[in-house]
């Protein structure tokens, strides 16, 4: 494979009308851009998966041990259950200031805030390792927290940003595979490195051990991003993407777009169905280790492997549905389906964790992991549908505060059910709310804009060559050079003695049309054009038997 590929979107029918439109200079409305794909692309994807990793696995650390935290700094189960909700907590305040950055910034600057955060927090938690230092320990964690703000709303933007349209939704789900796959580690490495022993001096050598070995693995990262990590390819690798960048070079409005997205009903229901789920799957991973040890005491090494499999589950179905939406572009079908099944096998997972076999709760959690986890990507893709062209690492940004506000809620209110009532009450608790979310999700209208922008690309770069017919141009008048137009294909309504045409010009929200225009009526239709005073320069080609493409083009 070259270095640098060209590359061209799917094709759309080409009968179908496309209504959307992207900010461009003058000039650039009615050709294709230029684009091509960077093999350093998997470079970049891997990075950021690296560290994603590191600071995912310093997330469930603690819970999946958390009865040996509690006998080793001498506090409650609540408070350890906050070393995993600072994560969430974090984000809430920060993810508004952190996207701005993103976008003034861009991918290369977060990347090293992250990583540098993420690396810092390593080192103050190796210095914890003594009974009477959980402050310290909790600061570290705080510090790997707020590198957490950084991370977790970059998937759906580097993937747009660097990948194919052919790509995007299989790099998307990458990049939230390294965030799984550091989860899937802290659930099985901790319960190994630091066992339960009495004796609390062993103890504190075994905790430390394992913070030094965070610390290391974190501090090689950051030296990777600083030399590896770059900004964006110099040439974007999509239509909607080479638009989107000059639409938002200039006169961008970070406020403004956060204000069309709260406006945005069917994104504020994703967003809504999408934290109740993500917060679902927090809530169980953190009070797993709780859940498994009442039921089944003395099994912290197969609670840890019971969270690793509902991980690698998630995994494995992050990575399929990322490429079933690259083959198909059914988003919200295969939302839908996904939270269905995830309320399934939460279902599925409630009624047999009290049986007293250990097998049925792998398989069991196994399946709820394949479905909840692997929900997460499809989550990201979607919003950026509903919502282009504005910023993915902000509409990426408001669903994963949500996720983080659902998960402090769930996390204390399932833990509460918990003490009082057992797990049973308390999964039901969150099956209620799964059930909630796939009512929402199926409430969502579908308007996928971005896949509509690359159609509309892919219809401007159609050639009249491939076409069997003769192509013959017509010059017209034209339009107010301070705005942009994106023309529109339309079919050829009936193939008669006298040809019926349809050409749709489009400009904001108007739209003139010309109907039942004969091969011999060019002249009349000139004259049409002619009175129409937002054109500057029009070019019309006529296809016999195909198709009619309007082109608007600056005049030299």
């Amino acid at each position: 494979m070259k270095d640098d590929q060209d590359t061209k979107e799917p094709g759309p029918d080409l009968g179908k009308d496309v209504g959307i439109q992207a900010d461009l200079p003058n000039g650039e409305c009615g050709s294709a851009l230029p684009t091509r794909l960077s093999k350093r692309r998997w470079v970049i994807v891997l990075l950021f998966s690296v560290y994603s990793l590191s600071n995912a696995y310093q997330w469930i650390q603690y819970g999946i041990i958390s009865n040996v935290i509690m006998k080793f700094y001498n506090v409650d189960g609540f408070a350890v259950d906050w070393l995993s909700m600072i994560y969430m907590l974090a984000y809430i305040p920060f993810i508004f200031p952190v996207t701005w950055l993103l976008e003034k910034q861009g991918l290369r600057i977060t990347a090293l805030v992250a990583s540098a955060l993420n690396c810092a927090g390593t080192w103050i938690k190796v210095v914890s390792a003594r009974p009477d230092l959980f402050w310290v320990t909790l600061l570290g964690q705080a510090a790997s927290a707020l590198a957490q703000v950084f991370i977790l709303g970059i998937p759906s933007n580097l993937a747009s940003v660097w990948f194919g349209a052919d790509e995007v939704s299989t790099a998307c789900s990458i990049g939230v595979f390294g965030n799984q796959l550091g989860i899937a580690i802290g659930f099985l490495v901790p319960p190994i490195l630091v066992p339960n022993v009495k004796d609390v001096d062993e103890l504190a050598y075994h905790i430390r051990v394992m913070f030094y070995i965070s610390a290391g693995v974190a501090t090689l990262i950051f030296v990777l991003v600083v030399i590896a990590f770059q900004e964006r390819p110099k040439i974007p690798p999509t239509q909607s993407q080479a638009r989107a960048r000059l639409s938002r070079s200039s006169d961008y409005s970070y406020m403004a777009s956060i204000w069309r997205l709260l406006s945005n009903k069917a994104f504020m229901l994703l967003v809504i169905s999408y934290g109740l789920n993500v917060g679902s799957f927090y809530s169980i991973s953190t009070l797993l280790n709780r859940m498994i040890i009442e039921r089944y005491p003395g099994e912290e090494v197969n609670a840890g492997r019971i969270g690793l499999t509902i991980v690698i589950a998630g995994m494995a179905g992050s990575l399929i549905c990322g490429l079933w939406l690259d083959k198909t572009k059914t988003y919200k079908q295969t939302t839908l389906v996904v939270y269905i099944l995830s309320l399934a096998g939460m279902l599925v997972y409630t009624f047999t964790l009290n049986l007293g076999h250990l097998w049925v709760v792998f398989i069991t959690a196994g399946v709820l992991g394949f479905f909840m986890t692997g929900y997460l990507p499809l989550g990201f893709e979607f919003a950026v549908e509903l919502t282009f062209p504005e910023s993915e690492g902000t509409s990426s940004g408001l669903l994963n505060c949500s996720a983080q506000i659902f998960g402090i809620v769930f996390t204390i209110g399932q833990g509460k059910i918990i003490d009082k009532w057992g797990t049973l009450a308390g999964n039901v608790f969150l099956c209620v709310f799964l059930l909630i979310g796939t009512v929402m999700t199926g409430s969502i209208k579908s308007d996928l804009w971005r896949q509509k922008a690359n159609q509309q690309a892919e219809v401007q770069r159609v050639s009249p060559t491939e076409s069997k017919t003769t192509v013959q141009d017509y010059g017209a008048t034209a339009c107010n050079g301070s705005r942009d137009i994106t023309s529109q294909l339309h079919k050829n309504l009936n193939r008669c003695d006298s040809k019926k045409m349809a050409t749709d010009v489009q400009e904001g929200e108007e739209i003139i049309s010309w109907d039942d225009v004969s091969s011999a009526n060019h002249e009349e239709m000139q004259q049409s054009l002619k009175h129409v005073s937002m054109c500057k320069h029009t070019k019309i080609t006529t296809m016999q038997n195909a198709a009619v493409t309007s082109e608007f083009m600056e005049t030299p």
